[in-house]
């Protein structure tokens, strides 16, 4: 065999050749490794092949034919190889009972056939074999065929007692000097015969230490079951004291055999033991199953509550296989029981649904026969409103049985078939219209009904219409006509109108403007060359937008008389204003809402009526000095709180802005007395100090009047021992 190519077996048992440098793989055999016979016929066309028996048979590769028996061309070949290879080998060769040749000076020859050994300097030479198989062949046994010298040959392999670790040298020196020995004359028939013989001798060894194991097995199973107390954890350490005076434990000194006999009983035990438990596991979750059945349970039950329904319950209390239960067996018989009355919901729901649908679907088909129904018999058409079909229907079973249902209602129902009548008609006002078109003739205003029929019936394709379908059709193409004639003059008013407007804006910007005494014969002349007067072909256009302008002129001007009479009346009531004297405001500028007390001056003088007074000439002159005054006392009465503000340490809140005037108005009256009690040592107060705190004089009085009045007020002015009485805790 060639060092580069190497024969391989594939998965399947055939055999591909290997390129161990090219890493090449191919199946045909390589040249390199062909013998001379296989080089000699691989040239021809013939190609030897096996057919699935075995039996031989013959392809030819160019004319793809295919024989049984040899072809001639192919036997004369083969005749050539089996002449040319006896010539090579008719040199001495080494046989059965053969002679030694001759060795060669420098090493010794391997003739095919000879059996060689090594020497000592590491060279093959010769094997040296006795002298008593030196002698002729004629002692050679002989056998009639090839299976009987391979007979005789394992005869003698067993009556040496050659076992199964033996190789082929030493089974070779045992058994070379006996007859049998050349039974078979070729060396690798003996070897490949020795070679069998050794794989069958291992298989029946396999299947004797096979037999042995299985009876020890079923011996051994036998001897551990009779010990209870071995449980499928019991260790083999434990069970080892428990069984080793047993006679079926001595039967076998291999400890490996019985730790693994021990093995597969306990493996033996732990499946049953598995089993056992899986078997009554799954009887209590059936049992459990039925139980959740019996329970009252919703599809939306939730675990806490099914958890405690079902701890309650007294057959779960009682037996004994739900307590081997855990609580994740309890959880998951609970989802799937809950599943299962998901799915009934959900399926019976479904089922109503699908009644429901059911139902309704028919009530609609009910309801549109109806329609139809009273659409052959005329007594709906196109263009028909519900008001007129309902009160034909309303007492119908089938107009009943679609209130109130999802879908469409019974008017949508009605508007598909009057949508459906009105598609009809329109299709035929096409044809319709095609044949006006074919045949001239228009609908105008004056057209009459008669004559419309007449025209259809003289067309094949119109004269099938009958007279519903033919008022239909008239009506709409006489109603497009009027619509369109509608349009027309609509479009030819909006367009004077814009003529009549850009009439008036020339008339507008004429200079010099066009008065109100104006006439429309004054202005004719100065506007008849424009554009826009030509634009307009009737003469009372022009004078309407003569007129126009005109009115727009008088309506200016009565709102001009208007705004200057309401001027006058302003000037007016602001007169009468400054006559009558001045009404009361508070110090912050505001009127009072509330009236301030009469003075006992006023009251005395209210009592004794006087005449009316006459207009004083100096009324200007002393309002200024009450102004005076008013802005005198406003300074006063700032340093004051900035002498405040100065001599407290902390800040004083700021006030709302958004407060209102009598909030205002109370809080700083509060603050002048808090001020005015601090700064008085005792009752008595002296009049600078009336003069400093004395209050805002009112606006519209006298300072006669003034003066009198503070007086009065502090006539009457509270102690301060009482004022401190009715002040609050903090503040007294």
């Amino acid at each position: 065999m060639s060092s580069a190519w190497q024969e391989t077996k594939a998965a399947d048992g055939k055999a591909y050749y290997y390129n161990i440098q090219t890493k090449a793989t191919q199946w045909t055999k390589p040249l390199e490794m062909m013998s001379t016979a296989e080089r000699a016929l691989q040239d021809l066309a013939w190609k030897e092949h096996k057919a699935a028996d075995g039996r031989p048979y013959w392809y030819h590769a160019q004319t793809r034919e295919t024989t049984w028996s040899m072809p001639d061309e192919y036997r004369e070949a083969l005749d050539k190889v089996q002449q040319s290879a006896q010539g090579v080998t008719s040199m001495p060769a080494f046989v059965a009972g053969g002679t030694q040749q001759p060795q060669n000076n420098e090493r010794a020859l391997a003739i095919p056939g000879q059996m060689m050994e090594a020497g000592n300097d590491g060279t093959a030479r010769p094997m040296v074999l006795p002298a008593s198989l030196s002698s002729n062949d004629r002692n050679e046994p002989q056998y009639s065929s090839f299976d009987e010298a391979e007979s005789a040959f394992v005869k003698l392999l067993r009556r040496n007692n050659v076992g199964a670790d033996w190789n082929w040298e030493r089974t070779m020196r045992a058994i070379i000097k006996e007859p049998q020995y050349r039974a078979l004359k070729d060396p690798k028939d003996r070897k490949a015969a020795f070679e069998k013989y050794i794989v069958e001798l291992k298989q029946q060894e396999q299947e004797k230490t096979k037999d042995r194991i299985a009876k020890l097995r079923q011996d051994f199973s036998v001897m551990l079951k009779s010990h209870p107390e071995i449980k499928y954890y019991t260790r083999w350490k434990t069970a080892r004291h428990m069984i080793e005076g047993e006679t079926i434990f001595r039967s076998t000194s291999n400890e490996d055999e019985r730790r693994q006999l021990f093995d597969e009983y306990i493996l033996e035990l732990r499946k049953t033991a598995q089993e056992r438990e899986a078997r009554t596991r799954k009887e209590a979750i059936d049992d459990l199953v039925a139980l959740l059945k019996s329970l009252d349970m919703e599809p939306y039950t939730r675990w806490s509550e099914a958890q405690t329904i079902i701890q309650q319950n007294e057959h779960f209390q009682s037996e004994e296989k739900f307590q081997a239960l855990s609580k994740l067996d309890v959880l998951n018989a609970f989802e799937n029981h809950i599943k299962f009355l998901e799915r009934e919901f959900n399926d019976k729901r479904q089922r109503m649904k699908t009644m429901k649908n059911r139902k309704e679907r028919k009530n609609r088909e009910a309801f549109v026969g109806l329609l139809n129904g009273l659409r052959s018999k005329g007594e709906i058409r196109a263009g028909a409103k519900w008001k007129q079909v309902y009160p034909l229907i309303k007492d119908d079973e089938r107009y009943q049985n679609m209130l109130g249902q999802s879908g469409s209602t019974p008017l949508d129902l009605f508007w598909d078939v009057v949508e459906e009548m009105e598609r009809d008609i329109r299709l035929k006002r096409n044809t319709v219209q095609d044949v006006m078109d074919e045949k001239r003739f228009d609908i105008t205003e004056s057209t009459s009904f008669q004559e419309f029929i007449d025209f259809l019936k003289k067309d094949s394709r119109t004269t099938q219409y009958d007279q519903d379908t033919a008022t239909l059709l008239f009506e709409k193409l006489r109603e497009k006509i009027v619509r369109r004639i509608e349009d027309d003059r609509h479009q030819q008013e909006r367009h004077q109108r814009r003529r009549v407007d850009a009439l008036r804006s020339i008339i507008r910007h004429l200079e010099p403007a066009v008065e109100v005494t104006d006439t429309y014969e004054k202005i004719r002349p100065r506007i008849e060359k424009t554009e826009e007067f030509r634009a307009l072909d009737s003469e009372d256009m022009r004078r309407t937008a003569f007129d126009k302008h005109i009115r727009r002129l008088k309506d200016k001007q009565e709102e001009r008389d208007k705004e200057r009479e309401r001027k006058d009346r302003e000037k007016e009531k602001e007169k009468e204003r400054h006559r009558r004297p001045p009404r009361e405001e508070s110090r912050n500028g505001y009127d009072s809402y509330h009236k301030s007390r009469p003075s006992r001056h006023d009251r005395e003088r209210s009592r004794h009526p006087t005449r009316t007074p006459e207009p004083d000439a100096y009324e200007a002159e002393r309002r200024r000095a009450a102004g005076e005054r008013e802005r005198q006392y406003r300074r006063r009465d700032s340093s004051v709180h900035r002498s405040d503000r100065g001599s407290r340490p902390e800040s004083r809140p700021r006030h709302d802005r958004t407060e209102s005037v009598y909030d205002r108005e109370r809080r700083e009256r509060e603050e002048e007395r808090e001020r005015q009690y601090r700064s008085r040592g005792d009752d008595s107060v002296s009049l600078r100090d009336r003069d400093e705190y004395r209050p805002r004089r009112r606006r519209g009085l006298s300072p006669e009047d003034d003066d009198r009045d503070i007086k009065v007020r502090y006539r009457h002015a509270p102690s301060l021992s009482a004022v401190n009485a009715d002040l609050p805790e903090n503040e007294a």
